[in-house]
């Protein structure tokens, strides 16, 4: 099965795993609409929804870049309405935005455990919502949420609270979404990187130039997410899957092309939060 023809809304991705996912896409010749807030250039943060559409249209597919905040009930409206009128329906969702404040419970600043909520879970929640009517009438209709397995281990529940709970919110949400449209063909699952992946939210925020170097590339998991998106939606939903879960069960044995830093071995890779 192919992406090509297809087309992805995706909340985000204007950088990072959320390019990578739709530029793996865009080899195929999908369509990819992207809500995204960075309209203008960030001093810190690479990239902007303009020139994440250039690089689409230069992967071989073809872009619509949708200015909008996945908070704003009337963007998210408009985003499956321009994805709509742009190519005639939308076969996935990718709720790639998240926010991330690691913060413990007594330093977690109000308006960013809001944020985390409003982006993270009601995002992921509406987003996906919006595009259901759309999602019913699709040949092969997905729900993919970039968030972790349900880990209620006291390690991670009480790591960063504020952070679990919206992270585990998007899985839940999505779990919820496939147990309620299973009988519509509308698969939902979660997707999660067993290491840290080489991103600006690592350098900025989870630790810099050494985890960086002890990560893997966002290719890693755009190539998981690609496998997941063209599985029959019928026969695979429901799951919280693993990034290198995935690629093993189709093949993979080598992952040492997805390396950040060439050469690493595995064993010195960083591992993410969330798994054991």
């Amino acid at each position: 099965m192919s992406l090509a023809g297809k087309t992805i809304l995706m909340s985000g991705g204007s950088r990072g795993i959320g390019l990578a996912i739709a530029l793996r896409a865009a080899a195929d010749g999908a369509n990819i609409a992207m809500l995204a807030k960075t309209d203008t250039p960030h001093p810190k943060l690479e990239g902007t929804v303009h020139s994440a559409a250039e690089a689409i249209r230069a992967a071989g597919g073809q872009a619509l870049p949708i200015v909008g905040d996945v908070r704003d009930d009337d963007d998210v409206t408009g985003a499956v309405l321009k994805a709509q009128g742009e190519f005639g329906g939308i076969d996935i969702v990718i709720n790639n935005a998240s926010v991330i404040d690691l913060s413990r419970s007594l330093d977690l600043a109000p308006k960013k455990y809001d944020l985390m909520q409003d982006v993270n879970v009601r995002g992921t929640f509406m987003l996906s919502r919006a595009a259901v009517p759309l999602l019913t009438e699709a040949e092969n209709p997905h729900i993919l949420s970039l968030s972790p397995p349900l880990n209620l281990s006291p390690k991670w529940l009480g790591a960063h609270t504020g952070y679990t709970l919206a992270k585990y919110g998007m899985t839940m949400a999505t779990l919820g979404l496939a147990a309620e449209f299973a009988d519509a063909g509308i698969a939902a699952n979660t997707l999660w990187p067993r290491t840290t992946i080489a991103t600006a939210a690592v350098q900025n925020l989870l630790g810099g130039d050494r985890v960086m170097a002890a990560s893997r590339t966002p290719e890693v998991y755009a190539d998981a997410a690609y496998a997941v998106l063209t599985k029959p939606a019928r026969e695979y939903t429901g799951q919280t899957l693993i990034v290198e879960d995935v690629l093993e069960a189709d093949g993979v044995t080598d992952f040492s092309k997805y390396a950040a830093v060439p050469g690493t071995p595995d064993n010195r890779l960083f591992p993410d939060i969330f798994l054991d």
